[in-house]
């Protein structure tokens, strides 16, 4: 069976990536957002990490958007 030729339906995103910074504790906060926090590699205050930007990644965001800032890196 041929392949077809062309675009693929799902959604292209660019190569851009986030620089995600926590700035409130992770102390007392409910375990999803515990667990989120450690799933994006933040485990310490004011820690920084850069993951690409990516469906996942923003709604992992959206979870504790309370909890941290993120900036755009090219």
């Amino acid at each position: 069976m041929a392949e077809k030729v062309g675009t693929s339906k799902k959604e292209v995103y660019n190569e851009n990536k986030l620089k995600i910074t926590l700035v409130k504790s992770l102390n007392g906060r409910l375990e999803k957002q515990q667990k989120t926090c450690r799933a994006l590699g933040l485990t310490k205050l004011n820690q920084t990490v850069i993951q690409k930007d990516n469906p996942a990644i923003r709604g992992m965001i959206f979870v504790v958007k309370h909890m941290v800032t993120v900036e755009e890196v090219k």
